[in-house]
């Protein structure tokens, strides 16, 4: 019987088939890596791939952008103020005394609009609303902080720049840090406040934590213009529910329909939102002690159910605080009250410039003056 040379060898020493068994199993090892290398994408797919993300919603967004500022060009005025351009529009007889209106948080000049608080307003008083800085047409030049006190000082200038006259100042959610902030630096130029679904007693927030993490450095702008857009858009209706609710759904659902939503979305609003939601409570730090020295009455209008900025721990904690104050809490509102009742809000408008008259300092001391046509107004005693 003749032998095929793998066979000889293996019988003269089986040499070689040993070291073909030892070189598969060193072999295998390095297989299972090239298997599992080959099983999931490489570092640098991943890097392109978010990049390519990345750069497809920076795309979007800016697409949305263009979009939406054609559709809704300025409406209205512009006053410069320290090289902040404020747009503003005005509503009512230029005779008549005036009323300043001041939104919250992200949102701009026409959400107060949409109310029906100015058609309202604008039968009796001149009406001026007001875009904040970094929201609507108005601008928000890089380099500075636009805390409470710095934005009640442009305000403040850009009033008197278009000789308004101590106006009654109402300002809701975000904007109150401001009114307030107004009311202490100059007193004596407004008639007085009312401050609408606002917070005035800082408690922990975990919310405010997320809100404000397009404000980082560096981070911050990459977020605003890509991610933080898209993911706000997403959230949109849930975020409407609870500033409404539990309010009049038809009224939420009639905003949610006629707001230019990507006004808000934009890149320079999500900054600035995110920027006043990292201030919110270490402004209202500094402006509870201050509270007690607020020489402007002030009606307080909160309302029953706000799952936002709850009206017990706010509304009716600051009230102790402020000297001359008075307190409508609203049944069965939420936060946006201005927009499911704004019969109460604007009562309230009423209520406070009926409290002092342009010829009557502010005493303290003194029991608030109300006028007979407007005792129906007043809390129950």
């Amino acid at each position: 019987m003749s032998l095929s040379p793998l066979t000889r060898g293996s019988v003269r020493g089986s040499v070689p088939v040993a070291r073909l068994h030892d070189a598969a199993a060193a072999l295998q090892p390095a297989a299972r890596s090239v298997r599992r290398a080959a099983a999931r994408p490489s570092t640098w797919a991943v890097a392109l791939g978010a990049m390519a993300a990345l750069g497809a919603s920076a795309w979007y967004v800016n697409r949305q952008r263009t979009r939406v500022e054609a559709e809704n060009p300025p409406t209205g005025h512009f006053v410069e103020v320290d090289g902040v351009r404020l747009h503003y529009t005005r509503h009512g007889d230029p005779a008549a005394p005036p009323l300043v209106l001041l939104h919250g948080m992200g949102m701009m000049g026409q959400e107060m609009e949409m109310s029906g608080l100015v058609e309202r307003a604008a039968r009796q008083y001149h009406v001026f609303v007001f875009d904040r800085p970094g929201y609507g047409h108005s601008t928000r030049p890089s380099g500075r902080l636009y805390t409470p006190d710095e934005q009640a000082r442009l305000f403040l200038q850009a009033l008197t720049l278009l000789g308004v006259h101590r106006p009654v100042v109402l300002a809701h959610s975000w904007a109150t840090l401001v009114a307030v902030a107004m009311a202490e630096q100059a007193p004596s130029e407004l008639k007085g406040l009312v401050l609408v679904g606002g917070y005035y007693t800082p408690a922990p927030r975990f919310d405010v934590l997320i809100n404000s993490l397009p404000a980082l450095p560096l981070l911050g702008p990459l977020m605003a213009n890509t991610l933080s857009p898209l993911l706000s858009r997403a959230i949109w209706g849930p975020t409407m529910w609870r500033v409404f609710s539990p309010g009049d759904s038809a009224v939420r659902r009639d905003f949610n329909a006629r707001y230019p939503k990507w006004m808000t979305l934009r890149p320079l609003s999500i900054q600035t939102a995110a920027a006043e939601a990292a201030m919110l409570i270490p402004s209202s730090v500094v402006q509870r002690a201050r509270h007690s020295r607020l020489q402007v009455p002030v009606v307080l209008v909160a309302g029953e159910h706000d799952r936002l900025i709850t009206s017990g721990w706010h509304s009716k904690r600051v009230q102790d605080r402020l000297p001359q104050s008075r307190l409508h809490i609203v049944p069965g509102a939420g936060h946006m009250v201005h927009h499911t009742d704004p019969d109460a809000v604007f009562d309230a408008v009423r209520e406070v410039s009926s409290l002092v008259t342009p010829d009557t300092p502010v005493d303290l001391a003194a029991p608030a003056r109300v006028a007979p046509e407007d005792i129906g107004l007043q809390p129950a005693a």
